[in-house]
């Protein structure tokens, strides 16, 4: 799609880490959660790194259908073992972690699953905000799949608390500074 902003890879996965870690945090602290937000935000930091072989396949083409979908990931398993081969071998069990997320790590998972939803989201929410019509539809879309990450009291309570300022112009970010001052 056009976009007002272009965002590459690493923006990307830098926001999902920075909103993954959010989450674990509210979890935690609201929820009585228990989970490690700084393992959260490292993996979230490397959610996407095999896109650096195998590229953004767009979400309607890599769900469409099951067989889709399961060839994508295998060519992600793929990916993610070519990326390895590439490191120094001392180095490579400690990326292997890194990218990849262990069975018993499914709450850190979802957790960035969420946040990357959520950042398609607020990417729409930004787009239309600088006059971009062209994201008024992805955003029905990725609203309806947002919905299904609302049973999670740390997504709504992310979406309540933040995702409002991220279509704040800088003279209602200021506001509250400039009456401190």
């Amino acid at each position: 799609m056009r976009c007002v902003r272009r965002e590459n890879v690493q923006e990307h996965s830098l926001q999902v880490a920075m909103i993954a870690q959010a989450l674990a945090l509210i979890k935690n602290s609201r929820f009585g959660g228990k989970v490690n937000p700084e393992r959260v935000a490292t993996l979230a930091m490397f959610h996407d790194a095999t896109e650096v072989l195998t590229g953004d396949l767009p979400t309607p083409v890599k769900y469409f259908n099951p067989e889709i979908r399961d060839a994508y990931r295998a060519l992600e398993g793929h990916a993610a073992k070519q990326l390895l081969k590439l490191l120094p071998a001392d180095l490579r069990q400690d990326y292997a972690q890194l990218l990849t997320i262990g069975e018993g790590e499914s709450e850190a998972r979802e957790l960035i699953k969420a946040a990357d939803v959520l950042c398609a989201y607020i990417k729409c929410l930004e787009e239309k905000a600088a006059g971009n019509l062209e994201f008024s539809r992805a955003e029905k879309t990725i609203g309806e799949k947002l919905r299904t990450y609302l049973k999670r009291p740390e997504v709504a309570a992310f979406i309540e608390d933040f995702v409002p300022g991220f279509t704040m112009t800088l003279d209602e970010i200021s506001d509250p500074l400039e009456h401190d001052i």
